[in-house]
């Protein structure tokens, strides 16, 4: 097989007519796309246009002018079926053995989308990354090319994970070109059209008046009246493919008289008229052979050769040639233009459509294609047949269990449709509905949800369309409407299933922490009160079961009623006595929990192994979530460099997966550095949406942020507004409840205002005094040293410093310096005050917390001493992308590791690794962290 051709897609064997006449600046743009690749770079391109403008004709120009590169090709086929990764698996096929290239997850996660192994559904960006690492490498000995035609007809799988691959190339020397039809006019955009991937589009509109003449004139060799010529250079408005087919629609008389008549309708169905005038002067075998082709979406032409020798066609060969302008038997099949198989299907009565997909349906192998047999049964049904739904139904499972999530959905709809008993069908209904939800389609599990709620549910499974009704709202929203239908879903399910109405609690919880002030109705206390009521479960509890108990016993008493609770439920997490998948689902909760306890040893270590099974499982729709976690530790922490480093990471999974994610951590970075524009306009993003969202959590973080910035500043009447507003919020732990009453003690003290400082001590002292950990601890002791005076406040200002020194939290322990060294100053103790401030300012400096450095400076140079700037870092020659990797790179990851945290290939990650090595006069990766400064840092 050639290098040009891996896949049998050949250019077809008729005549080409016109060339690429009146396409020079096209042509000359593929040229360069061309050459780019050869050179090193990768390049993404979508060639848009409507039907017959020449796309197919500009990718097979791309094919030719490709030599030296290895070619991949792949075909949508207009069809309402939905195979899995069909569209990846015929470009992936060639390169199947460069899989042991890939990382473990990576390979796995291919082999299982592909059915050669089994194992759970791979995550969907894991497969992102898996097919971007096979492209880069099969682009090593030489340059790739993929050429995509009529993508609008992708299966929604391979649509997906093309147009992450195509975002994500960098400098692999690969080039992904996609040909795709312009939706029709006032049709929907779907949300994975190819308009939506952001990626450099070339536009095809018709030729011009002297092209269009020159291409007809070679189209009509004979005479050619001109009134006729004038009327199909009008109606064909430039369209090439008009312009060769409207003419074989009429007589050779008619072209020299001018006697044809008007053509009406859309010029798509005039050139598709003009095919189904040819099909009709074809033999009744050779028609019924076409019909065979256009009823089977994936060109198989050993499976059309099979199903026509069970209709009665014995000489294959010889039914195909009189139709040999129209479609090409290869190793696939190739219809001369997707408007021939659209009219050939049209043409076809229901009769024999329905005969032609139960001659597919005998021919297709049920071991080795179920999917496909079950989908060419059901359109042998023109009634409802609960056999063929059951056969749809199993064939639904395993898509999905391929990760095929649309693929299941899809088989699940027309499994509804054909399923006679109305109470089954609503049971199927609801499937589909959850289906469609797990495979990101929201409107339409809305819509199948809306169908099974219509039938026959029985008690439990109202409660699973409830649940799936809050589950729908919280993936899409993360808002305000969740909680009450999740309160809804878990009352009813108590009577029928305990775990999972115990569960279901949990999420109820989690989903009214993010509504917050937003909640509507349904509000913490009211969650927490129910959940306590819940029946106790079997024995013995579950983490799970004691998560739960602990969070109800928090928000409906206190924390030190709560404590017991919640030293058990973090045990069992921290003893790793759960399963992977009730870790994924649960341990954000449980850092929640260790937050409540000021255990940041606990805290760390949860948010960790959040983390690192996010990225191990390939989990990428946790891995946000368990990230921001990882940045409030390093936060507090003072590792700046780290958190810096994870926001990356957060900011790159978001724009890679298109997930509607805020960045929390990067505003509270920007709030630590002391950076106010940055961080001012992270504020107004981080409201702006989290209010569109009705994500009140998100209005919290913004006004506890705008706290640690203005207190930094020395701002205090702004710290102290920003921190009371957070600190009125739901007590949920975390801002509301710690970390916004601990900067209101600080920035009411500094404004004056003392009784507001001692009721926001109150407030704080709810949470630390049920904490033995020296973070609560010392917390205490410097919030009420603010508050103190004389030899009473010089004790606390020494046990605060005493016991936050004692833990990993540098930022909390320069504060406490920072407060003291004020104080001792005031008191006209310069001596003494000198050396905290001068801990302060050098441990502000060199964790990067730039605002508090200077009010430390400001302390200092009012004692008399002048405090020494470190000298920047010369990073400015680096790209953000480069400090980025650098960083990475830095703590030791390997190229393949960084490429996975960043969804890049690992050959793009040495491109910009060798750039960072010229900049910076280095040869080896051990001198990065030397070169770097305080910019490298454990990224964990």
């Amino acid at each position: 097989m050639s290098s040009t051709d891996p896949t049998g897609l050949r250019p077809p064997a008729w005549p080409q007519r016109s060339g690429l006449l009146g396409r020079r600046a096209e042509c000359e743009a593929l040229d360069r796309l061309v050459d780019s690749v050869r050179a090193g770079e990768s390049r993404s391109l979508v060639i848009r246009g409507e039907p017959g403008t020449g796309k197919s004709a500009l990718l097979e120009y791309l094919v030719r002018r490709a030599d030296g590169c290895r070619v991949v090709r792949a075909v949508g086929a207009q069809s309402e079926m939905e195979l899995a990764f069909a569209a990846v698996h015929q470009l992936c096929t060639p390169m199947l053995d460069l899989l042991g290239r890939l990382p473990e997850p990576q390979r796995d996660a291919l082999r299982t989308a592909f059915g050669l192994r089994g194992g759970p559904p791979p995550d969907r960006f894991l497969l992102g990354l898996a097919v971007l690492g096979l492209f880069a490498a099969a682009a090593e000995p030489r340059p790739l090319v993929c050429v995509v035609d009529d993508v609008q007809w992708l299966d929604r799988a391979s649509a997906q994970l093309l147009a992450f691959v195509a975002r994500r190339l960098g400098a692999e020397s690969v080039a992904c070109v996609f040909a795709v039809r312009d939706a029709e006019e006032g049709a929907e955009h779907d949300a994975d059209s190819p308009d939506r991937w952001g990626l450099p589009e070339m536009e095809l509109r018709g030729l011009g008046d002297r092209d269009a003449r020159e291409l007809l004139r070679r189209a009509v060799p004979g005479p050619l009246d001109e009134g006729v010529r004038d009327r199909i250079i009008a109606e064909a408005r430039g369209n090439p493919l008009a312009l060769l087919e409207l003419p074989l629609g009429s007589t050779p008389a008619e072209l020299a008289g001018g006697f044809g008549l008007p053509g009406t309708g859309t010029l798509s169905r005039r050139i598709e008229d003009g095919y189904l005038r040819q099909l009709e002067r074809l033999p009744p075998a050779t028609r019924r052979l076409l019909l065979l082709a256009a009823a089977e979406p994936l060109g198989d032409a050993a499976l059309v050769w099979r199903a026509a020798s069970g209709t009665g066609i014995t000489d294959g060969t010889a039914a195909a040639a009189p139709a040999d302008h129209l479609i090409q038997f290869g190793t696939l099949i190739r219809f001369r233009h997707p408007l021939v198989r659209s009219a050939v299907y049209r043409a076809a009565t229901a009769e024999e459509r329905l005969g032609a997909h139960a001659a597919l349906a005998d021919a297709t192998d049920a071991r080795a294609h179920p999917e496909r047999r079950a989908w060419h049964r059901a359109h042998t049904a023109a009634e409802p047949d609960e056999e063929i739904a059951a056969e749809l139904e199993r064939s639904a499972g395993h898509a999905q269990a391929r990760g095929g999530l649309a693929a299941a959905a899809a088989f699940m709809q027309r499994a509804v449709a054909l399923t006679p008993d109305p109470a089954r069908r609503a049971e199927r209904a609801l499937t589909a509905a959850h289906a469609q939800q797990e495979a990101g389609a929201a409107e339409a599990a809305r819509r199948l949800l809306a169908a099974a709620q219509a039938g026959p549910l029985d008690e439990r499974q109202r409660a699973r369309a409830t649940l799936l009704h809050a589950e729908i709202e919280f993936s899409a929203h993360h808002g305000n409407l969740a909680p009450p239908l999740l309160l809804d879903a878990a009352k009813q399910l108590e009577p029928l299933d305990l775990p999972l109405a115990r569960d279901t609690y949990l999420q109820a919880l989690s989903a009214v922490m993010f509504a917050g002030r937003l909640a509507q109705g349904t509000g913490l206390l009211e969650v927490a009160v129910a959940a306590r009521a819940a029946p106790r479960p079997p024995a013995p509890c579950r983490a799970a079961d004691l998560l739960l108990d602990a969070l109800a016993l928090l928000f409906t008493e206190d924390a030190a009623a709560a404590a017991p609770a919640m030293r058990r439920a973090l045990h069992a997490f921290l003893a790793r006595d759960v399963s992977a998948d009730d870790e994924l689902r649960w341990l954000w909760l449980a850092f929640i929990t260790a937050m409540a306890r000021w255990d940041d040893e606990a805290g760390r270590s949860l948010a960790d192994r959040h983390v690192r099974l996010a990225r191990e499982t390939g989990a990428l729709a946790v891995l946000p979530l368990a990230l921001s976690s990882r940045i409030m530790v390093r936060l507090f922490e003072g590792d700046l460099a780290g958190a810096t480093t994870l926001s990356e990471e957060v900011d790159t999974l978001t724009a890679a997966t298109g997930m509607q994610i805020t960045n929390y951590g990067a505003l509270a970075l920007a709030a630590w550095r002391g950076r106010e524009a940055e961080a001012e306009e992270l504020r107004g993003t981080a409201v702006s949406e989290a209010t569109s969202r009705g994500e009140g959590v998100g209005l919290s973080v913004a006004q506890w942020t705008s706290a640690v910035l203005y207190n930094g500043l020395g701002r205090y009447e702004k710290a102290r507004d920003a921190a009371r507003q957070a600190s009125a919020d739901p007590p949920a732990p975390g801002v509301a409840a710690q970390w916004a009453p601990t900067e209101l003690v600080e920035a009411a003290v500094r404004c004056g205002d003392t009784r507001l400082a001692a009721r926001a001590l109150g407030q704080l002292l709810e949470t630390t005094q049920a904490s033995e950990t020296d973070w609560a601890r010392g917390i205490t002791a410097r919030s009420r040293a603010l508050l103190g005076h004389g030899d009473e406040a010089e004790a606390l200002y020494g046990e605060a410093i005493d016991r936050l020194g004692r833990t990993r939290l540098r930022s909390e322990t320069a504060r406490a310096h920072l407060l003291f060294g004020e104080w001792l100053r005031r008191e006209r103790r310069r001596l003494e005050a000198r050396e905290h401030l001068r801990n302060a300012h050098g441990m502000f400096t060199a964790m990067g917390m730039e605002a508090f450095a200077e009010r430390a400076a400001r302390e200092l140079r009012a004692t008399g001493e002048t405090a020494h700037r470190r000298s920047a870092e010369a990073d400015g020659d680096l790209t953000q992308r480069e400090l980025q990797i650098a960083r990475l790179a830095s703590t030791g990851l390997t190229n393949p590791e960084i490429g996975g945290r960043l969804f890049m290939s690992p050959r793009t990650v040495e491109y910009h690794l060798r750039k960072v090595f010229a900049k910076r006069g280095i040869a080896s990766r051990t001198e990065l962290g030397t070169v770097l400064g305080a910019d490298a840092g454990p990224t964990g």
